[in-house]
C-alpha cells in the first residue's frame, strides 16, 4: 500500500472544515513535499516530521513522499496537521494499520523527539468532528478543552509513540473523560459596594445589565467610571451552554486559548486606547477574532473613549447594530460573532476638570469642542445611555451608616428582569427591532406623548427614538411593570445627556 488517507480540520472563523490529509508513498528520487495552499508554519512541518520519525526509531521513506492536504483552494495553517502527516506516511509505508485511524480524526504538532503539543483553536474542530461522528486524537494539552464538545469521543496522546502503539493494538490511548470544565470556576469580581455614592450611575449599570444597552460614563477623573464598568460583568447572569460553548471557542482562537478560569466567566475586555483598528475588529493575513469578538456575550470596556483613533470607533457602527463581524480577505473570509456590551467612559474635557465648581478647567471652548467631536454622531447614536458621573463627595466617601448595595443583591433584580425579558420575547430588550418593540412595548398615553415632545425638542433620530423606548422597557421591567408608563420613558430620555446637551440652544429637556 502507497496511499493512505487521515483526517484533521483547520479553523476558518468558527468553523472547523474537514481536511483530508492524503498520503503517497512512490519510487523514484528521494522527495518530500507537502502541497494544499499552505502557511509557513505548514509548510516547515516537513522538517519536524522528519526528525520526528528518526528519533522515534522510524526509517524516513526513501523514495518520493508527497502530502497533499486536501481540498487544495482551503487555506491550511498552524502546526496542527503534524501528527496526522507522520501517522500517515508510517500507514502508507504499512508500517501502521491504515484502518486504525477510519473515522478518527488526528491533531498535534511534533517536536523533533516525537512529543506532541498542544495547538490553538481545538474546541471549534471538537465540535465539528462530534457532529461528524468521528473519534479525535489530541495532544494532552488540550484534551479538557476538546472534551467540552458534545458527543466528542476524545482520545489523548503525549508521544508518537503513544499513536504507534494504540495503532496496532498495544496499547489503547486513555479515553478523556467528561470535562471538569462543565461547572464554572468560582472567581471572586470586583464588588458594586466598593462605589461609594453615584447613585445614578449605579442606576444606569443596573438599567444597562437588565437590558443589555450600552453605555457611556462621562466625568471627571477619579469619579468612578473604570470602577463602574468594571462591575458591570458581576451584575450579569452565568453563560448558558451554548453561550459558554461560543465563546469557548472564540478564546480557543485567541493567541493565549482557553483558560481555565474563563469557563463560564463572562468575558471583560479593556484594550489600550492606542489599539489598532484590526485588533478591535479582528483580522490579519489569517483572520483572528478581535476584542470586540473575544468581548462577545460580555463586555467591552472602551477607558478614555475620545482618545482612541477615529478609525477604530467608526469599525464599532456596524457590529453594535448587527452582534457579528466578517472579515474578509483575497484568501480568506471569515464571520465572528461580535454581541457584546459596551462601556465607554471619557472626561468632559482634555483636561478633564470642565464644570468643576473650583473652576480648575482652562480648556478653551474651540478645545472642548474638537475633544468632544472626535465621537461621531452616528457612534453616540447606538449608545443606549449616556450617563454623566460627578466627583464623589467627602462625606460620601467616609460615610459608612448606609452601605451600598453589593453585586449580588442588584444582579438578583438585574436576573429576574432579564427573567422576564426571556419569557416575553427570548431575547433582551436590547436586541428587539423596531417590528418587535412595536408588538411587544405596550406604552401609555401619557408616555406616547412625553416621548414625542423629546424627539421634537432634542432632535432623537429614529435610531435615539428607538433606543429610548428600548431603555423605558427595560426600566419597566425592573419595576415590574408591563406598560411602559411616563415615568419609565422620563428616566430613559434623562439618560441620554448628551442628546440632552446637543439640542437646540435654550431648550431644555422635556417636562414630565
Amino acid at each position: 500500500m502507497t496511499l493512505a488517507t487521515l483526517l484533521s480540520r483547520t479553523p476558518q472563523g468558527l468553523e472547523a472544515p474537514l481536511v483530508r490529509v492524503e498520503v503517497d508513498v512512490g519510487s523514484g528520487l528521494p522527495a518530500f513535499s507537502v502541497v494544499g495552499l499552505l502557511e509557513t508554519t505548514v509548510k516547515e512541518s516537513k522538517d519536524r516530521v522528519r526528525a520526528a520519525l528518526a528519533n522515534c526509531g522510524y526509517e524516513f521513506p526513501a523514495g518520493r513522499v508527497t502530502v497533499n492536504l486536501a481540498p487544495a483552494d482551503l487555506p491550511k495553517e498552524g502546526g496542527r496537521f503534524d501528527l496526522a502527516i507522520a501517522v500517515g506516511i508510517l500507514a502508507a509505508s504499512e508500517l501502521l494499520p491504515s484502518a486504525a485511524f477510519d473515522g478518527v480524526e488526528l491533531y498535534g504538532e511534533l517536536s523533533l523527539g516525537g512529543d506532541v503539543h498542544g495547538t490553538r483553536g481545538i474546541l471549534p474542530s471538537a465540535l465539528q468532528a462530534g457532529r461528524a461522528g468521528h473519534a479525535m486524537i489530541v495532544p494532552a494539552a488540550n484534551a479538557i478543552e476538546a472534551a467540552l464538545a458534545r458527543g466528542a469521543r476524545v482520545l489523548t496522546a503525549t508521544h508518537l509513540r503513544d499513536v504507534c502503539r494504540h495503532a496496532t493494538g498495544q496499547q489503547a490511548l486513555p479515553l478523556q473523560s467528561c470535562s471538569p470544565w462543565q461547572e464554572a470556576v468560582h472567581v471572586r469580581t470586583p464588588d458594586l459596594a466598593d462605589v461609594r455614592g453615584q447613585a445614578g450611575a449605579r442606576r444606569a449599570l443596573e438599567i444597562a445589565a437588565a437590558g443589555g444597552h450600552s453605555v457611556l460614563f462621562i466625568g471627571p477623573p477619579g469619579s468612578g467610571k473604570s470602577m463602574l464598568a468594571q462591575r458591570l460583568s458581576g451584575l450579569l447572569p452565568p453563560l448558558d451552554d451554548d453561550e459558554a460553548l461560543e465563546t469557548a471557542s472564540i478564546r480557543s482562537l485567541s493567541r493565549r486559548g482557553l483558560q481555565l478560569d474563563q469557563w463560564r466567566r463572562r468575558p471583560f475586555r479593556a484594550p489600550h486606547h492606542t489599539a489598532s483598528a484590526i485588533s478591535i475588529v479582528g483580522g490579519g493575513a489569517r483572520p483572528r477574532p478581535g476584542e470586540i469578538s473575544l468581548a462577545h456575550n460580555g463586555v467591552l470596556f472602551l477607558d478614555e473613549l475620545p482618545e482612541f483613533r477615529r478609525d477604530v470607533l467608526e469599525v464599532l457602527r456596524e457590529p453594535l447594530e448587527s452582534g457579528h463581524v466578517a472579515v474578509a480577505r483575497a484568501a480568506f473570509h471569515a464571520e465572528f460573532p461580535a454581541r457584546f456590551q459596551l462601556v465607554a467612559a471619557m472626561n468632559p474635557c482634555p483636561c478633564g476638570h470642565f464644570g468643576d465648581p473650583q473652576g480648575r478647567c482652562r480648556c478653551p471652548p474651540e478645545r472642548i469642542a474638537a475633544y468632544r467631536g472626535r465621537l461621531s454622531g452616528p457612534l453616540l447614536d447606538r449608545i443606549d445611555l449616556h450617563v454623566e458621573v460627578g466627583r464623589v463627595a467627602i462625606e460620601d466617601m467616609e460615610s459608612s451608616a448606609v452601605a451600598p448595595e453589593d453585586t449580588a443583591t442588584v444582579a438578583r433584580r438585574v436576573a429576574i428582569a432579564r427573567d422576564v425579558q426571556c419569557s416575553r420575547q427570548a431575547r433582551l430588550n436590547a436586541r428587539l427591532d423596531a417590528a418587535e418593540l412595536a408588538t411587544l412595548c405596550r406604552i401609555d398615553l401619557a408616555a406616547r406623548e412625553l416621548l414625542g415632545r423629546a424627539m421634537r425638542q432634542l432632535g432623537l433620530s429614529a435610531r435615539a427614538y428607538h433606543r429610548v423606548l428600548r431603555v423605558a422597557r427595560t426600566i419597566a421591567d425592573l419595576a415590574r411593570s408591563e406598560v411602559v408608563r411616563a415615568e419609565h420613558v422620563a428616566e430613559a430620555v434623562t439618560l441620554r445627556q448628551l442628546d440632552r446637551r446637543s439640542s437646540v440652544h435654550g431648550t431644555s429637556a422635556p417636562s414630565t
